[in-house]
């Protein structure tokens, strides 16, 4: 099983940014949480506005802890929004069921993170994570 380290983390980041910018999207900002849902790195580009740092963090916590993208939970949401608002509200505001973030999985399917972006559409978000993600030769989901 690979490991997410914080090198790996600041690679994913760069590269989302990366595909962000190639993109013309707005400023972004990108968290990278390991398997526990612990933050192993985050960036904000200039210009981003001060709510990119809870938006990311909380579409990738709900991911990793799901150990499916954030825009699959945003699906279930709609027709389960009961059990959504009640995970949101049991997870103190750390769980955000919208489009905006992959999990990370290592080439045996094993889920070690998460990364979540905001600034963009939710759509957009997504992308940008998912190139990080594959920029380090690992797998989104």
């Amino acid at each position: 099983m690979t490991t997410l380290t914080l090198q790996i983390a600041n690679q994913i980041i760069a590269a989302a940014l990366a595909k962000s910018k190639e993109s013309g999207f707005k400023p972004m900002g990108v968290a990278v949480l390991d398997a526990s849902g612990n933050l192993k790195a985050f960036a904000s580009e200039d210009g981003a506005s001060m709510f990119r740092f809870d938006i990311a963090r909380a579409k990738a916590w709900g991911a990793v802890g799901m150990g499916v993208a954030s825009g699959v939970l945003a699906r279930r949401a709609k027709d389960n929004p009961n059990f959504f608002v009640a995970l949101a509200a049991t997870a103190e505001g750390k769980f955000l069921p919208q489009p905006g973030a992959v999990v990370i999985k290592d080439h045996d399917g094993q889920v070690i993170g998460a990364v979540g972006a905001s600034g963009g559409t939710g759509e957009e978000d997504e992308a940008i994570c998912a190139a990080g993600v594959a920029a380090v030769g690992l797998v989104a989901g």
